[in-house]
């Protein structure tokens, strides 16, 4: 080759590396904030619980998009996001966690208190911080690194009892209880409150009965806790077999007659839809505002709901997972404007993060959310509803749930 080709090529050669490396280079100008702020979600999009999962996995991923494109992420920096499908499955749960500790993620969070049992072990040993939006005592007693977004189903309980005792009980003596419990904590959640705190309330606890979570028929525990004429049933379960249960009730003719209570983990439009005129009456205690609440994050949360998943109005659900987005960046920034982004570490977040959140606000969608020693609950308060005409009505103001004195194994 003539030495005029060889430079012709040469000069054409290094102008293609030029203009092909231009996009690369860009990202490096001065001031450019490459890195992100990586967190791990833990999600339960499929599987028996995916009525609940699937509005909650939308609303976070919604209030993250928002919180990158349109607020520039957390002080200029992305939240990237590494996300799976646990199917509502321990096995899988455990698989997600060492993945997203590998994956060098900050932080995690998972929908429900049964993956978050599933991954707390792991989580705790490794001194990674979560939290989960529904939780159950046991997994923040004693307080380690995880944590829980709203008060937990034994709060509900609590908060229920008190409110029935103060506004419906009209009865002499002590009212009887039965409790419905889902099989797994979201269920001992609800039992772990009610065996320290009955007695001294004044209520008699006359049946405990357990179901899970693919439940077809309970006509044989409804059956048993007729034998002993109760006063109120109480629910702590999902939207599926609550329905069930309820629907039970309404067919062997102990609903309506008595009261029947349900646990926020159920307490939705799902669980309205799937119980049908069945549901009416219901009451239930529910950590959240509900849709059309004169509170700041509803008209942006309204918007993005409508915009990319407009199945989900309506469903409290989505509500808890909008705030859970707004809490995770709320957690980052304030990890990030104390050590900066160079120093970043999950211990970091949950020493200048988790533990510095003090009375945030989400937008008005659930109570106030601050750091006690002690008490790794970050927001503390319920509100109590009824279906009321088909729908979800709020019958009280914001009421505190108080520390449980727990004591686990």
């Amino acid at each position: 080759m003539k030495p005029k080709k060889i430079m012709k090529y040469t000069v054409l050669i290094c102008l293609t590396l030029v203009i092909v490396t231009m996009p690369f280079l860009s990202g490096c100008a001065s001031g450019d904030k490459e890195e992100t702020l990586k967190v791990g979600l833990s999600i339960c999009y499929t599987g028996v619980a995916a009525s609940k999962g699937s509005p909650m996995g939308n609303a976070k991923l919604d209030c993250l998009k928002y919180i990158n494109e349109e607020l520039d992420g957390v002080n200029g920096y992305q939240i990237e996001v590494l996300w799976r499908d646990n199917n509502y499955d321990a096995g899988t749960a455990t698989n997600i966690i060492n993945e997203i500790i590998n994956a060098g993620c900050l932080m995690f969070t998972t929908n429900s208190s049964a993956m978050m049992t599933a991954s707390a072990e792991i989580a705790n040993r490794e001194s990674f911080p979560g939290f989960a939006v529904f939780s159950a005592p046991a997994l923040t007693n004693p307080p380690q690194h995880i944590y829980a977004q709203m008060p937990d189903y034994g709060d509900d309980w609590a908060a229920f009892a008190e409110y029935y005792l103060e506004n419906i009980w009209e009865g002499e003596g002590s009212p009887r209880m039965a409790m419905h419990l889902l099989n797994n904590s979201t269920g001992a959640g609800a039992k772990a409150a009610a065996e320290i705190l009955a007695d001294d309330m004044g209520i008699d606890i006359v049946a405990w009965e357990e179901h899970d979570s693919s439940t077809t028929s309970e006509i044989d525990s409804i059956t048993r806790i007729m034998a002993q004429d109760p006063d109120i049933l109480y629910i702590s379960s999902t939207p599926q077999p609550t329905s069930i249960i309820v629907q039970d009730a309404v067919d062997k003719g102990l609903y309506p007659g008595i009261t029947i209570a349900c646990g926020h983990a159920s307490f939705t439009s799902v669980l309205v839809e799937l119980a049908g005129d069945d549901a009416e009456g219901i009451y239930g205690v529910y950590p959240t505002v509900n849709w059309g609440d004169d509170v700041p994050a509803m008209d942006k949360m309204t918007e993005y709901c409508l915009e990319y998943h407009p199945e989900d109005y309506g469903n409290m659900d989505y509500i808890t997972s909008w705030a859970e987005g707004l809490l995770i960046a709320e957690i980052l920034r304030l990890a990030v404007e104390e050590v900066g982004i160079e120093n970043m570490t999950p211990q970091a977040v949950e020493e200048y993060g988790f533990k510095a959140l003090d009375n945030f606000d989400v937008g008005g969608l659930h109570g106030p959310v601050s750091y006690s020693d002690g008490d790794n609950r970050l927001a503390k308060a319920v509100r109590v509803f009824q279906v009321q005409s088909g729908v979800i009505v709020p019958l009280t103001g914001w009421v505190d749930a108080p520390l449980i004195p727990y004591v686990f194994d």
